[in-house]
């Protein structure tokens, strides 16, 4: 296998630090999380304590001004254990950066410590029931009204938003003005007239905390706008390639801990007499999973290079996270069929990550509108 060298000696010591940390906290508690449908809300406590939340934010807010690449660490680690329902990632490096990006300098103060720590847990709230990839079709509207933006509308699918302290939510303040009438607001969960809905219960990642959330004259300051008004729009395709890269960060780790456990497993299940992996034709669908992974992996770590230069361009993660999540779901299919029955049974960790793996390919932006992204640049 090509070694990984993208990664540094501290970065290691750190995905140790991780490993062992979700080991113990993370671990022995998912599948009642599972159950659940959410996670402890201490382990967002602990983990801002073990250095895991928002790391890549300045010091000023708390952080450790770290590069990208510690966030990865995170994302990959969480993978490769299955532990769908942890959004630490969406909380530290797609919520985040809007604030760090767009918000004043009062905004930052007042959230990205506690964001580091763990003290409030965020959440995005872009999908509407009639709007998911396209972001131009969303119909909830904030109104100026003297000091204060009065929110109307509802969202759906949201990761973090059961358990959810702050809000991003994209909302139109010029309803005519298509894309260029966007904008983002922060809101804090307990603002008269915000309600979260229903837990949804989902096919997989069943420990992640996915919820509704509704606005019924939900007034917040004006300062809550993030950036400008009307340049919501533009920000999110500004942020959408990093969001799209821990995506397939997360996929391509999935994918390696489902050939990982499926290697283990053919080896030690008998079939005819001996191990299934003597048999010529698992031999040979190993052989083409592993390199399938191995591409993606140095798919994957180049475009983690170019992220770290301010290169990754929005068609290349496109391409990105459309064919590494391809590659996560048909990856994961193959291991689950070389399980036999074993592989359709929830206890088994291959099991788990065949349900998950599905939604890759339709949250960041669907597959398809990520080819036609690519089209559009050809």
């Amino acid at each position: 296998m090509i070694p990984r060298t993208i990664f540094s000696s501290d970065h290691e010591l750190f995905r140790d630090s991780v490993r062992k940390f979700l080991e113990q906290e993370a671990v022995p508690f998912h599948a009642q999380w599972e159950e659940d449908g959410y996670i402890d809300r201490q382990l967002w406590n602990k983990a801002g304590a073990a250095g895991m939340l928002c790391s890549h934010l300045p010091e000023a807010y708390g952080g450790m001004a770290a590069d990208f690449l510690y966030s990865s660490v995170v994302i990959e680690e969480i993978s490769r254990l299955g532990l769908s329902g942890i959004g630490f990632s969406l909380h530290s490096d797609i919520v985040a950066p809007y604030i760090l990006h767009y918000g004043s300098e009062q905004l930052k103060q007042k959230y990205l410590p506690k964001m580091v720590s763990g003290e409030i847990v965020t959440a995005i709230a872009m999908t509407e029931p009639g709007a998911g990839s396209d972001l131009q079709g969303v119909k909830t509207t904030a109104v100026l009204d003297g000091d204060e933006y009065v929110i109307n509308g509802s969202k759906t699918f949201i990761t973090n938003g059961y358990l959810a302290d702050l809000v991003i939510v994209v909302a139109k303040t010029d309803p005519k003005a298509g894309a260029k009438g966007t904008s983002l607001f922060l809101v804090e969960a307990g603002t008269p007239g915000f309600d979260k809905g229903q837990r949804l219960k989902k096919v997989g990642m069943k420990a992640q905390d996915t919820s509704e959330l509704f606005f019924q004259n939900v007034r917040i300051p004006k300062e809550n706008l993030l950036g400008q008004a009307g340049m919501g729009f533009a920000y999110l395709m500004q942020e959408l390639p990093q969001e799209r890269l821990t995506v397939a960060i997360g996929g391509l780790a999935s994918a390696e801990a489902a050939l990982r456990w499926t290697l283990d497993y053919t080896r030690d299940r008998k079939a005819f007499g001996k191990a299934i992996a003597e048999f010529q034709t698992t031999r040979h669908k190993l052989a083409e999973l592993a390199t399938q992974v191995q591409v993606g992996r140095v798919f994957v770590d180049r475009c983690l290079d170019l992220h770290l230069q301010g290169k990754l361009d929005v068609p290349t993660a496109a391409m990105l996270k459309y064919w590494s999540t391809d590659l996560q779901c048909q990856v994961i299919d193959e291991c689950v069929q070389l399980h036999g029955g074993y592989g359709y049974m929830w206890e088994y960790p291959i099991a788990r990550a065949w349900a998950d793996a599905r939604v890759q390919r339709i949250y960041a932006g669907t597959n398809e509108i990520m080819k036609e992204i690519i089209s559009r640049a050809l």
